[in-house]
């Protein structure tokens, strides 16, 4: 009895240093406080004591990658790229992720391939490899308490590694957040699978997660209520926010050739001490705030967030956050921003930002607009210590990037970074030429 009020003094007291943001359970419930401080302990194991060494790795493998196709005869960088869904030709991987896996024509045979393509922060991530494959032969959803077997809650809700797979295309629209356990993979490839007209997808105090080749659109607040989030346990949940995916105190994440749009909140936002994540491949379009990295300037355990932002193309219609950051340690590199209506990435609360070979193509019509970063809530006084560094961006119809923070940082710490390159942003067109929910056919390189 003691030990048991002990241990509930415990968790009453983390929970009450914790910042008033909605963790969307709607008491002081013991399961998912002994969960958060779990969740915690997983951050500090995932956290990378040397980001650069990260940072550098995939670097490397973009000039390399880069290198091997240079004799194909690709669409020029100038031109209008053609997403998945209008090329026709032979199969081209064009950035190291992609080579890995996507030309292999018995990809449907080796899902589990795919779990060691991962590059950046969210490299540990191997989601379901190793377990059952499940197959969603279902797209209802509705029983939030009792999942029906067959289904995409049924499947991320069991305890046990599981490769998520669909048996046809459909259309889901989730009636509540989709709570995820623990090492899962959701695999949209060789069909295509829109999430859609509902609530989003919450990977909250869990690790090992990939959702890859779905499509994420037109996501609205759950109203909350009894909600399962695993097989032992379900709870009264408050309403959700409207994300498309939430990443609340979860670790070693990655998504890779999603395609996002219109969500009612973010995107993707990454918060609580969330870390060891890689967002990659996406294709993003029509939204105002698009990601949030770290939610709340009084959370310090953000200074631990370490997230990877490679390959994506930021296309029509989007305002803002591509990211939006506080704290914490933020690699964006080799992607393609070809629209913004405010700024494209922006922070508070001394984030490290390395942008490196991205391309920025400020707006034509706004001329208020072409700065591609913006500081919130601190004086140039204070803004100009932190470390925000462009190195090998190009920016085009005037765009510009101002820098902040040591010039000589890099040659200064290289136990941080070593100095390697991002590819060329000259080349994002190409690396980025397939962003997006591929359409991959079972049997034929994808």
């Amino acid at each position: 009895m003691i030990h048991k009020m002990a241990l509930l003094f415990l968790l009453i007291a983390f929970a009450s240093a914790l910042p008033s943001i909605s963790a969307n359970f709607a008491d002081s419930d013991e399961y998912w406080l002994k969960r958060s401080i779990q969740a915690w302990n997983n951050t500090l194991q995932s956290y990378e004591s040397h980001p650069a060494k990260i940072v550098s790795h995939l670097n490397l493998h973009s000039k390399r990658a880069l290198k091997e196709i240079k004799d194909i005869n690709l669409v020029t960088n100038s031109s209008r790229r053609q997403l998945a869904h209008g090329y026709e030709g032979p199969c081209m991987a064009t950035n190291p992720i992609d080579r890995c896996w996507r030309c292999q024509a018995n990809w449907a045979d080796n899902r589990f391939r795919l779990a060691d393509c991962g590059l950046g922060f969210g490299y540990k991530a191997k989601g379901g490899k190793g377990g059952r494959i499940y197959v969603v032969n279902d797209s209802s959803d509705g029983d939030m308490v009792n999942p029906k077997p067959g289904t995409l809650r049924h499947a991320v809700i069991q305890t046990e590694p599981l490769w998520i797979i669909f048996s046809r295309s459909m259309v889901i629209r989730l009636s509540q957040e989709l709570i995820m356990q623990s090492d899962k993979t959701i695999d949209g490839r060789g069909v295509r699978v829109h999430i859609t007209g509902g609530a989003g997808i919450t990977v909250q105090f869990v690790k090992n997660i990939i959702i890859h080749g779905i499509l994420i659109h037109d996501i609205v607040p759950g109203s909350g209520g009894l909600i399962r989030d695993s097989i032992d346990h379900y709870g009264l949940r408050t309403r959700s926010d409207g994300d498309g995916i939430s990443i609340y105190g979860a670790q070693d994440i990655w998504i890779d050739h999603v395609s996002m749009t219109k969500c009612s909140d973010g995107l993707i936002d990454a918060i609580m001490g969330s870390t060891g994540i890689t967002i990659s491949n996406g294709h993003f379009t029509d939204h105002n705030e698009a990601m949030l990295f770290g939610a709340s300037d009084s959370h310090t355990q953000d200074v631990k967030m370490q997230i990877t932002v490679a390959f994506n193309h930021f296309g029509k219609r989007m305002v803002q956050r591509m990211p939006r950051c506080r704290f914490g340690y933020i690699h964006v590199v080799n992607n393609d921003y070809t629209h913004w209506n405010m700024y494209a990435i922006g922070g508070s609360k001394n984030p490290i930002i390395i942008s490196q070979g991205n391309r920025f193509i400020a707006p034509p019509d706004n001329p208020f607009a072409k700065e591609v970063t913006k500081r919130e809530y601190s004086p140039e006084s204070v803004w100009s210590q932190w470390i925000w560094r462009s190195e090998g961006d190009i920016f085009l119809r005037g765009a510009f990037f101002v820098q902040s923070g040591d010039a000589t940082y890099t040659s200064k710490h290289p136990e941080k970074y070593d100095l390697i390159q991002a590819a060329s942003a000259t080349q994002v067109g190409i690396m980025t030429k397939f962003a997006g929910a591929l359409g991959c056919k079972v049997g034929q390189p994808c």
